[in-house]
């Protein structure tokens, strides 16, 4: 990593070299939760409203917040001046009528735009099924190796966030996705570990579906996996790579999160910090729609600022420094 890019990556991190970083790139997903709570208004203004009181309250508690330069520069102005920010290169989403999740950038922005946007790095989502055919494959590969050499000739870290899927069951909340998951998140995450990728920082899932966890899982049914069977995943995963590697929330409840990372710390898992969305500030959507700004800034400033300043705590007991 040359000396640009680690200068950025003090930036995003606590003076502890932990990146508590929170994330509100989401786009669909906000429009589906705002819709859920049968909001009437203008959405597209909704949208740059709601990243901006997000951004404005919470990044004092945050290393680091995560964008789309689609909504979020509004939002990228009035971040603390202490938090590094990250710009989001996908477009959300993937066309459905086509097979693979193929990966698509957004048209007005390059690796270099998006530093000229105030990015200290660039992040990409990437859908990714080890098992699936490798000619859809390899075009990933290609696609990724492409942004690797952007953000290397502008100097920018290259967060890669990877969500596995399973190409022949759609639901990864199924039982029977929770039994290929270790396999899928940790080969994928070994081979964008290689240094022709150009990657930085790998931004995971955890290995597994804690609800399907011994000690977890609601039922003795729903076990998937043994207690210790989990903790070696964990330690698995974190074995599986030489990069910093970060965890991502996947919207599950604040509780559980920060559950998983104190069990994810047991394993001897070396993770090196979270990009902590939806679990953050969900709760400040229906506040939002139903009471307005005000009563949106009072949640943000008690119960956002509570969610974040625990998942801190928590930090500090459970990641690793990246330095």
């Amino acid at each position: 990593m040359n000396d640009n890019k680690l200068s950025c990556m003090e930036r995003l991190s606590t003076e502890n070299h932990i990146i508590a970083a929170l994330a509100i790139d989401q786009r669909g997903a906000l429009k589906k939760m705002l819709a859920a709570e049968k909001f009437e208004g203008d959405q597209e203004a909704a949208i740059v409203e709601l990243k901006t009181l997000v951004s404005e309250e919470l990044t004092q508690y945050s290393s680091s917040i995560l964008l789309d330069p689609e909504y979020g520069l509004p939002a990228a102005k009035v971040r603390n001046e202490n938090a590094g920010l990250l710009l989001a290169y996908e477009k959300t989403g993937y066309d459905a009528s086509v097979a693979g999740r193929l990966p698509d950038l957004l048209t007005d922005f390059s690796a270099l735009r998006l530093k000229e946007n105030g990015a200290d790095s660039v992040k990409f989502l990437l859908y990714y099924d080890v098992d699936e055919a490798t000619e859809i494959n390899e075009q990933k590969h290609v696609f990724v190796e492409r942004i690797g050499s952007e953000c290397k000739a502008e100097g920018v870290p290259f967060y890669l966030e990877l969500l596995s899927y399973d190409a022949e069951n759609s639901d990864n909340l199924s039982k029977e996705f929770a039994k290929v998951k270790p396999h899928k998140v940790i080969d994928m995450m070994k081979e964008f570990s290689k240094e022709r990728y150009g990657v930085d920082v790998l931004k995971m899932e955890v290995p597994v579906n804690m609800n399907y966890v011994e000690g977890y899982a609601t039922s003795e049914a729903d076990v998937v996996y043994t207690r210790e069977e989990a903790l070696g995943f964990f330690k698995a995963q974190s074995e599986a790579t030489q990069l910093p590697f970060i965890f991502l929330s996947a919207g599950v409840s604040a509780d559980l999160f920060k559950e998983t990372l104190y069990f994810a710390k047991e394993a001897g898992s070396t993770f090196n910090g979270v990009l902590c969305g939806r679990s953050t500030w969900k709760g400040a959507v229906a506040v939002y729609v139903n009471e307005g700004v005000a009563a949106t800034k009072q949640w943000l400033q008690t119960s956002g600022r509570e969610n974040i300043e625990s998942l801190n705590k928590v930090l500090k007991e459970t990641a690793t420094p990246w330095k």
